[in-house]
């Protein structure tokens, strides 16, 4: 099998994608209940609930857990990578977005006419990381069992 085809073939890699793009439609759902707005363009947006880098990380981290064992290093370390990538969507950049908006509003202050609108919505609450981080296994690991990979799907459809 070819390189190209391999990647195809990586169960992990699509559910674990497959989980982050459900949860940036998702956004779109939990945009409308919480605003009454449906806004398409949210799925481009980082922020909001539920995470999609959690999603995707969590995701990855079990498929790895299940098709290498849970015991191995490697899924030691997709763990590892899982909590640093969900602490800096909660920590580091919830503050970044926090001190966005607070620029905006000083500089909406001092200069009215200021068109100076940086973007805030950059992080996460921690129950949108909790969530995010459910959603990612949830999807990955029952795509992975009863379905298999992209390749195995194809094949389904073709035969």
């Amino acid at each position: 099998m070819s390189e190209f085809a391999a990647l195809f073939d990586n169960s992990v890699l699509f559910w674990s994608l497959l989980s982050c793009l459900l949860a940036q439609f998702f956004k779109i759902i939990f945009n409308y209940f919480s605003t009454g707005k449906i806004r398409f363009g949210i799925i481009f947006e980082t922020g909001g609930m539920p995470s999609s880098h959690s999603a995707l990380i969590t995701g990855a981290a079990s498929g790895i857990g299940f098709e290498l064992g849970f015991d191995s290093s490697t899924f030691a370390l997709a763990i590892a990578v899982s909590l640093i990538v969900m602490y800096d969507a909660s920590g580091v950049r919830k503050s970044a977005g926090i001190q966005a908006r607070e620029i905006n509003k000083l500089s909406k202050k001092l200069d009215p006419k200021s068109e100076l609108n940086l973007k805030d919505t950059l992080g996460h609450s921690k129950f949108e990381v909790i969530v995010g981080s459910l959603l990612g296994p949830l999807i990955t690991l029952p795509g992975m069992v009863f379905i298999g990979s992209p390749l195995k799907i194809f094949n389904l459809i073709i035969n």
